[in-house]
Formats: C-alpha cells, structure tokens, sequence
C-alpha cells in the first residue's frame, strides 16, 4: 500500500456553504459556540451523566441536560422514530435541523404542505459516523438473563436465549450508518448518500464527499458533518485504553486540561457534538437568493502509514498529512502563502500535536511561526466523528466575522515553534483559513475556506 497516496479533487462547479449547524456543549448552532470562543469559555465539564470518577478524566465536553431534546425538533409526527435513536443520531439530527433553518431551506421538515427548495433527488447527504457504544443498562439488562447459578455470565445461554431479551429494533440504534438514515427520511434527501465511519477524519471526508457530488453535477445541495458521543462508559474506555486521555484529578481547573501544542501538554479530553452543514452549487445558491457563509474552495485526502497497525501512532518520516494539505491548496488553486489561518486538529496529545507540527512546518516552511492557529478542542473535547464538521463551521465564521478566536489552556508559546500560545480574541484579515484533521486509524482530511466576497461571477 502506497502510505502517502492523496487524492485530489477536480471540480466543475464551484461549491459554497449556505448553512451550519453545529452541536457542541455550548448547545445548537453557531452562536452560542461563537461567543464562547470569543470570551475564551470552556464547555468542558464534570460528567454527571455517569459515575465517571474511576477514569483518568472526570470530564468532557458535554451538552447541559436540557440544552437539546431531540423529540423537541423533530416534526410531530416523527417522534416516535427518536426511541431507536442513539445519542450519535440524535446529535445529527439536531444538527441537520439547525442547518436547514440556517440556510433558509424548506424541506419535508417544514410545513407539509410547503414545496420543498430542492427537488428531493437533487438533495445528497453524507454523514460521518463513529463507533457509537451501545448503552450499558440495555445491555445489562440483557446480559443478566444469561448467567450461570453462581453468577458467572453463559455465553451459550446468551446466544440462545438472552439475545432475545434486547430491547425492539435494539440493533438500529447503533448501526452508523442510521445517523444519515434519519437525517434523509426527516428532511426527505433522495439524492447520493453515504456514510463514512473514519474517526476525527470522518465529517471532513464526509464533507469532500458532498463536494464532489455537487461539482461533478449529481446534486444541487447536500446536508453533510458527522457527529458522535463518547460520553458513556464503553466510548471512553476504548480511548482510555487508546492512551488518548489526559490523567487529571476532579479539582482541576476543566479550562487548563487540554493543552495544544503545550510543552506540557498530557493528553485529550472526550466530547459530544457535530455539525451539519448546508453546501450547494454556486449557482443555484445565487439563483435562490442566499448569501454564503463561505466557499469551499479545496479538499484533500490522505491515509498515514502507522507502524502500530492502529493509527495510535503516525510514523515520523510518514508525510501523509503534508499530502493532503497539499492536495487541498492544489484544489484550490493556491499556495501556502495564500493560507491567513489554520484550525489542525490540536487535541493536547502529545503524540497526535507533533503530527499537527511537523506537517505545518513542512507544509509553510518560515511562515510557520507566524501563522496564528485556532484550537478548539480546549473549548469542546474530542468530538470523535463529529470535530471536522464543528472545526469547519468555526472556521467559516471566522471568515466571515473577520476575527479569530481566543486561545485557552495554554500559558505559553509550547515545543514546537508555533503561533499557538495563549491569546485574546482579535479582528484579523482573513481570505483562507485551512482545516485539517489526523485521526485514531491514520486517516487525514484537509478543506481550504475562503472568504466570500460576493464573487458570483468569478
């Protein structure tokens, strides 16, 4: 296998994004992620959903208890479907919802009796996913029917009988691919779907999907992210075991766990949420009237050689990341001197922020000192599937607000030589703000944003 094989996407239709709809532990859309960023607020948090005190992080960033009600958003006569609903759906759904309204879009969603923007054929959608865990008392509850007289779990029994005793439909909740299945029926998308189950890379990949299917002329409109939760017992001790997690005591100030590119930086912290965003053809998006966020001017793919077989570690030599990047300016007809910013993946693991580091510096050479780095992880955790997808919603507000957001976590200027240390929230001049995202399994995506400048006809 060829380590560093990119891929390269060639458009004929130029792509804008009209909608975001983010779901962070600041709660649903843009805004509230927004003005968090701009005072440099945490959402990360003492978890209560669950005793979590036995894990090496007490901690994440999770959404308040009655910050979202999935039955709340979706149409009345679909609230039976949210029972076989896991959390990752439920993100994903809510996301979609906030996106739609976002870009002033009519869908099955809306009134029945509403014609829809887009024909349902000509609406893709494409979702990343991740391992969703099922829920410990369903199991449990299951599980404890297959037991011998002195306790011991019968695995023979359990294959007989006990199976049996999961709840209706208990296998479509966790299927990944049922995040895009709900978000189509609910908002009636019969164009090109897909599913995408690549860790961090997975809503970024999900994204360069969506981009190619509307520039090569098989949609007009795609709702594309990812989302996932981790906030459970089984999500986190897989990253546990991963050595993913930071090793943090319960009266540790929650803001300072997470440490981008810190030469003190220990570890991640796990988070839930997603993003939905709307992407639509330039010319249709200008025919109805909208006005973009921003375009999605470049994408680029690439897979790491990871000497672990896992992904938990990314070779040294390996310049996969380096590939991706630039398979995405290339795309986007540009170079590393035309990049005012960069949101990479900036998780605090150690490992994953040398990865970040050597690809910028590779990548923008003496400009890499100089180019200001947004990290939001800090603010949110590790949203598994679903970070891409908040990364490139943040990254669009950027550009459109003309500033950059505050730094926390960090008290200084970190090992790498980066621009990455603490700062306050400031206006900046801001044309292309490049994100890219590393993954658990050594997948990479990177997407170039540009600043829309009402250039319709360019």
């Amino acid at each position: 296998m060829n380590s560093n094989r990119s891929h390269t996407s060639r458009t004929s239709r130029r792509v804008l994004i009209t909608g975001s709809g983010p779901i962070t532990a600041f709660g649903l859309g843009i805004e509230p992620l927004w003005e968090a960023v701009l005072e440099g607020r945490t959402g990360i948090r003492a978890i209560e959903r669950f005793d979590a005190s036995d894990f090496a992080v007490p901690f994440a960033g999770v959404l308040p208890r009655d910050g979202f009600d999935v039955r709340k958003i979706v149409p009345k006569s679909y609230r039976k479907a949210t029972k076989v609903m896991a959390r990752d759906t439920e993100l994903a759904v809510g996301a979609a919802a906030v996106a739609v309204s976002d870009a002033g879009l009519l869908t099955r969603a809306s009134e029945p009796e509403s014609e829809p923007t887009y024909p349902p054929a000509r609406t893709g959608c494409h979702i990343g996913a991740g391992l969703i865990a099922a829920d410990v008392d369903e199991l449990t509850l299951a599980t404890s029917t297959s037991t011998t007289a002195d306790g011991e779990f019968d695995i023979a029994d359990w294959g007989e009988n006990g199976m049996g005793n999961l709840t209706p439909l208990w296998l479509l909740k966790y299927l990944p691919n049922m995040l895009a299945c709900h978000v189509t029926i609910i908002h009636d998308c019969q164009g090109p779907s897909n599913t995408i189950t690549c860790a961090e890379a997975s809503s970024g990949l999900s994204l360069g999907e969506s981009r190619r299917v509307i520039s090569r002329g098989h949609a007009d409109l795609c709702l594309s992210g990812g989302a996932e939760s981790k906030i459970n017992p089984m999500g986190m001790l897989r990253q546990q075991f991963a050595g993913r997690l930071a090793e943090v005591g319960p009266d540790v100030d929650p803001a300072r766990i997470v440490r981008p590119y810190a030469s003190d930086a220990a570890g991640g912290v796990l988070g839930e949420g997603g993003g939905i965003l709307v992407l639509e053809a330039l010319e249709c998006a200008r025919d109805r009237g909208i006005e973009p966020i921003a375009e999605f001017a470049g994408f680029g793919s690439s897979q790491a050689m990871a000497s672990d077989s896992m992904g938990l570690l990314y070779d040294e030599r390996d310049r996969s990341v380096v590939d991706a990047i630039g398979a995405a300016l290339r795309s986007a007809g540009c170079g590393p001197d035309d990049v005012d910013a960069i949101l990479p993946l900036g998780s605090g693991i150690p490992e994953m922020d040398d990865v970040d580091a050597r690809a910028i510096k590779a990548v923008f050479g003496d400009r890499a000192a100089r180019i200001p780095l947004i990290t939001l992880v800090p603010y949110i955790g590790l949203c598994g599937a679903g970070l891409g997808a908040i990364a490139v919603s943040l990254a669009a507000q950027c550009l459109r607000e003309q500033r950059l957001p505050a730094r926390i976590g960090v008290e200084d200027a970190g090992a790498h030589g980066l621009d990455s240390g603490p700062a306050e929230a400031r206006d900046a001049d801001l044309s292309r703000v490049l994100v890219f995202t590393t993954s658990l399994g050594g997948q990479n995506v990177a997407i170039l944003l540009e600043r829309w400048k009402g250039d319709w006809d360019r």
